[in-house]
């Protein structure tokens, strides 16, 4: 035997660990390369002004209406997105017949190898032109509500359909994590409910979620990872704008995004523009950086605890 075999195993596990350290090792190198970039490049951004900022006083000025636009699409879409999922998930893991369960599964995941820009053509093209009369309806049933003022565009290019987008877009994310949290709760715990005379809902509440719930919380906040990031379908549902808004259905008024407003005005900008453009994505960066840390630190502190 060879000193390889004695002391650490098989040769092709010293290769295979070596090699996932170096992937490791190559993506965190990668994120800091980003990181370093952002904060080079865009900190020159903060003592700009006027046209250097889009006519806006200040930086802070120019990122804030994206910013709010961003967060508000992205949580319209876990608003959407996270009932669907989590319903979903469960009726592939608890309710639905094996083959069933999984060519759904199948299909949803089919969903994450969709290209953004498909998703934005759909959306404009289609989603959007349909959803113009349940808009009518909103306003005028309603309109007393800021978020349903309107008015509606006939085009249907509002921040509800970039919303309703980025949720089917997130849908793939959420759903196959909480399966897998669902798949994972101990079988005992699910018979010892059903034998004490629990339906198969109450044995969900009481067993199924309490185990899942730091699992569906991270994939939640993974999910809106995904919709803060999102840029080509965004762009494609959205008129840019710099305003900050509640009103959902019109697009006179509406909010854009900051991705969207990178792809949307980078091929133009020029000089001190760049750098506000690339301060907006590093404000991008720190945002989504954070959402899905902390959906990986829920998760792993949902595994220790398990």
């Amino acid at each position: 035997m060879t000193a390889i075999d004695q002391s650490t195993g098989r040769v092709g596990d010293v290769v295979f660990a070596g090699l996932a350290r170096s992937s490791g090792l190559l993506i965190m190198l990668a994120l800091a390369g980003v990181a370093v970039f952002l904060v080079v490049q865009g900190s020159g951004a903060l003592g700009n002004t006027g046209d250097a900022v889009y006519g806006k006083d200040s930086i802070w000025g120019y990122v804030w209406p994206l910013l709010f636009g961003t967060l508000l699409a992205s949580v319209i879409a876990m608003i959407i997105a996270a009932p669907l999922a989590i319903g979903v998930a469960l009726i592939i893991s608890h309710y639905a017949p094996r083959p069933v369960a999984k060519t759904l599964g199948w299909l949803i995941d089919l969903l994450a190898a969709i290209p953004s820009v498909v998703y934005g053509l759909w959306g404009i093209n289609f989603l959007a032109l349909n959803l113009v009369p349940a808009y009518d309806w909103l306003q005028r049933n309603a309109g007393w509500i800021p978020f349903f003022e309107g008015p509606v565009p006939n085009s249907g290019r509002t921040m509800l359909t970039a919303g309703i987008v980025l949720a089917v877009m997130a849908l793939p994310i959420i759903t196959a994590i909480c399966r897998e949290v669902f798949a994972q709760t101990p079988t005992m715990h699910q018979e010892a409910a059903l034998a004490l005379g629990a339906t198969r809902w109450e044995m969900i509440r009481m067993t199924v979620f309490p185990y899942a719930r730091s699992g569906m919380i991270s994939a939640v906040l993974l999910g809106l990872g995904r919709a803060l990031g999102e840029t080509m379908a965004v762009a494609l549902v959205l008129a840019p704008s710099l305003l900050v808004s509640f009103n959902l259905i019109t697009a006179e008024q509406s909010s854009s995004t900051i991705a969207a407003n990178i792809a949307l005005n980078f091929g133009n900008a020029s000089g001190a523009k760049i750098d506000t453009l690339i301060f907006t994505g590093l404000v991008l960066f720190v945002i989504t950086f954070a959402v899905n840390f902390l959906g990986r630190a829920i998760a792993v502190r949902g595994v220790a605890k398990g």
